[in-house]
């Protein structure tokens, strides 16, 4: 693992050093896979928006400046992507693809978990991308506007209404009770 921050990778790529764009590519493929797969649902389709992404940010170079963090940089290409390959294949997907889906063994899974997820899978998009960037992926409000590219005022109402209906819902309500 590389010890340089991102900015004195992004500085070292801009000066030519190709070992900062893998490690750059190292410190942030995960991620970028993990975000990518949230939208696709398909980790083919995630893989493919790794490569995509990081073929975007070579693209950059050089001349490139790095003034957020680096997945608030990452974070808009990963998803503009991810949703273009989601909806390729939603178009072109065979009714064999379709019928394995479904016809899938399922997995042992944890009922809470599942209510909790499946309380988020039913926010609107807005919220839930707002959500899921603040409490999975630990950005800060002024990070995820720059992401999103909305004011942060919006970003806090979005979170503030998600919140609001994620308490209401009896299957979310416990992740919401004080500790006594």
């Amino acid at each position: 693992m590389d010890a340089r921050t991102d900015e004195e990778l992004v500085d070292a790529l801009n000066a030519g050093d190709e070992s900062a764009f893998e490690a750059l590519y190292l410190r942030y493929r995960d991620w970028v896979v993990r975000m990518a797969y949230r939208f696709t649902g398909n980790e083919d389709d995630a893989l493919d928006a790794l490569q995509e992404t990081f073929s975007y940010v070579l693209g950059k170079f050089p001349g490139f400046e790095l003034r957020a963090r680096m997945t608030t940089f990452l974070y808009p290409a990963v998803r503009n992507v991810a949703i273009r390959l989601r909806d390729k294949r939603r178009r072109f997907a065979s009714t064999e693809e379709a019928l394995a889906a479904i016809a899938a063994p399922a997995v042992e899974a944890d009922p809470a978990r599942e209510d909790l997820a499946a309380v988020v899978a039913a926010l609107p998009e807005g919220q839930r991308e707002v959500v899921l960037l603040r409490f999975v992926d630990g950005l800060e409000l002024g990070e995820i506007a720059g992401a999103l590219g909305i004011p942060v005022g919006t970003v806090k109402s979005r979170l503030h209404n998600a919140l609001r209906a994620l308490r209401e819902d009896r299957r979310a309500r416990r992740y919401f009770l004080e500790d006594a």
